[in-house]
């Protein structure tokens, strides 16, 4: 096993320049890069669960590599086959620093870091087959609720080998991804599906029977051969795998961890409750929630993704949930425009919100709805 560290100049750079920024996108990426990455970080689930499946004897020659949290969007996107019109490039899911660079999305973009890397290719040549794996932190823009923040952490494997030593199909996808399941769930009941990814043809997930119910934990899929032309590699010689999951889904599961906020409190009743990857989470105490509606009119053209995002800049981690409960247009009234009712649900993991302190958090809440989205609150 070979570890890679990868500096970046660039990235040094662009956060000299955040820095000295003030503006809201500027202050929300600079929020989000603050956050420490939980697969380093001792007793959280995070840490728990990556080093469990890394610790995997089919994984124990594998490369480990440690990249730039701010990549380029060529690395993030096009040389991973993503399309131009891929729904994940728009700037309502993803932190765009300027044309160029962004807020890695998915650790997937450790594959041109790694294969870009001076002797790698020359390793490929002379090993036959490389095997890379990496975890860390992404960002993307998202709802509000017990579910999705806007950073998370994923775990990614890549294996790439001459078709002359071995080619790889669909079986050697489902046996990967099987040793990960059961060295997380034991003895559970899974199975395949198709699905589909911009770098992998074909792709399959796999499902768990959770408690009754089918829930998709992982994805994985075939090397895509113009990714591995985008890499100088002939896809008539080479062929691969990848596989990859996202880590706070698996571990809200397994260790029964019912709102996501709980991954980055540092109460120490919540912290001292994770030993091993068998631990259960208890309730540290069932905080009562506060409840207020906003209802407002703004363009009808504005991502209700930039509204979730005002939201978490003022309350941070002591909102629950943003649901959208109404919305309607009426045209002769507000030409352009629609307008949309929130029911937003405040509540702390670790003290009960008074009444006072909510008003305060949902007055500038409704204030900064009302300068940044220009809406007309009713």
């Amino acid at each position: 096993m070979e570890k890679i560290i990868v500096h970046n100049e660039r990235e040094n750079a662009l956060m000299k320049e955040l820095n000295a920024r003030k503006d809201i996108p500027a202050e929300r990426i600079k929020k989000l890069l603050a956050l420490p990455d939980l697969t380093q970080k001792e007793n959280s689930p995070i840490k728990i669960l990556v080093d469990t499946v890394m610790k995997l004897p089919r994984f124990a020659d594998f490369d480990v590599i440690e990249f730039p949290k701010i990549v380029t969007v060529e690395e993030n996107f096009d040389v991973l086959n993503t399309p131009k019109d891929h729904p994940s490039r728009r700037e309502t899911d993803t932190y765009y620093i300027n044309d160029k660079d962004m807020l890695r999305t998915q650790m997937t973009v450790m594959w041109p870091y790694y294969l870009r890397y001076e002797g790698i290719k020359e390793k490929l040549e002379k090993a036959e087959h490389l095997a890379l794996m990496s975890t860390g932190i992404v960002f993307r823009k998202d709802e509000i609720d017990r579910k999705h923040f806007p950073a998370f952490h994923q775990i990614d494997f890549l294996y790439i080998c001459k078709k002359d030593q071995r080619v790889i199909t669909q079986k050697d996808l489902e046996e990967v991804q099987a040793d990960a399941v059961k060295s997380i769930f034991g003895n559970i009941e899974f199975r395949f599906l198709v699905d589909s990814f911009p770098f992998t043809d074909p792709s399959i997930q796999i499902e768990i029977n959770w408690q009754g119910q089918w829930m998709e934990i992982t994805g994985a899929g075939l090397v895509h051969t113009q990714v591995l032309k985008n890499f100088g590699l002939d896809p008539e010689i080479y062929n691969g795998w990848a596989f990859a999951f996202g880590i706070e889904r698996l571990a809200m599961i397994k260790m029964e961890i019912p709102d996501i906020r709980i991954f980055w409190s540092d109460d120490p009743r919540i912290t001292s409750q994770f030993k091993d990857i068998n631990s259960k989470y208890k309730e540290v105490s069932k905080y009562p929630a506060v409840v207020r509606d906003i209802s407002f009119v703004i363009d009808k053209n504005i991502n209700l993704n930039n509204y979730y995002e005002l939201v978490r800049d003022v309350a941070e981690n002591l909102i629950e949930q943003v649901e959208l409960v109404d919305q309607y247009e009426n045209e002769e009234k507000w030409p352009g425009k629609k307008s949309y009712t929130f029911r937003i649900v405040y509540r702390s993991l670790e003290k009960t919100l008074t009444n006072e302190e909510v008003n305060v958090i949902h007055e500038k809440i409704t204030d900064k709805t009302r300068q940044e989205l220009s809406a007309i609150i009713r």
